[in-house]
């Protein structure tokens, strides 16, 4: 089904420490992303010889802070897999048993659990899908 790998997410209640330690590691800061509106800031650190997005951690760090970490154990957030088709993704999936937690209504993306409750996203490779039903519509299940 052509997907692939790109991303691996953890919440961070520090940031510039966060940072620091990734950076000890070797990694540096790819990109960064300020969110405004969802009052959150999204920084990608990748090896130097991967900086193209094929190994890339994401650190989230919520402005308004998340004072459940590290103890509640949301530092970990998900895993991330671009996909051809979103739809034919979900559709394969739920065929075979799985629980589309997010459906993916705008087209984009969509979120499922493994049998390990282990949170995996999906997003569609290149522009968003033109939204459709019975996507357009889904409502959510449990919690990604």
């Amino acid at each position: 089904m052509g997907i692939r790998y790109i991303h691996t997410m953890v919440r961070v209640k520090d940031l510039d420490k966060s940072i620091a330690f990734y950076e000890l590691l070797g990694l540096k800061e790819r990109r960064r992303s300020e969110n405004e509106k969802g009052r959150f800031t999204l920084v990608f650190l990748c090896p130097p010889e991967q900086d193209d997005g094929t190994a890339d951690v994401e650190l989230t760090y919520n402005w308004d802070g998340d004072e459940g970490l590290p103890s509640d154990s949301r530092h970990f957030g998900h895993l991330a897999y671009t996909v051809p088709d979103i739809y034919e993704m979900c559709q394969h999936l739920m065929d075979n048993g799985v629980t589309i937690n997010r459906p993916p209504r705008d087209g984009n993306m969509a979120f499922v659990r493994s049998p390990d409750n282990v949170s995996i996203e999906l997003l569609q490779q290149g522009d968003p899908k033109p939204p459709q039903e019975p996507w357009a519509s889904m409502e959510n299940t449990g919690h990604w």
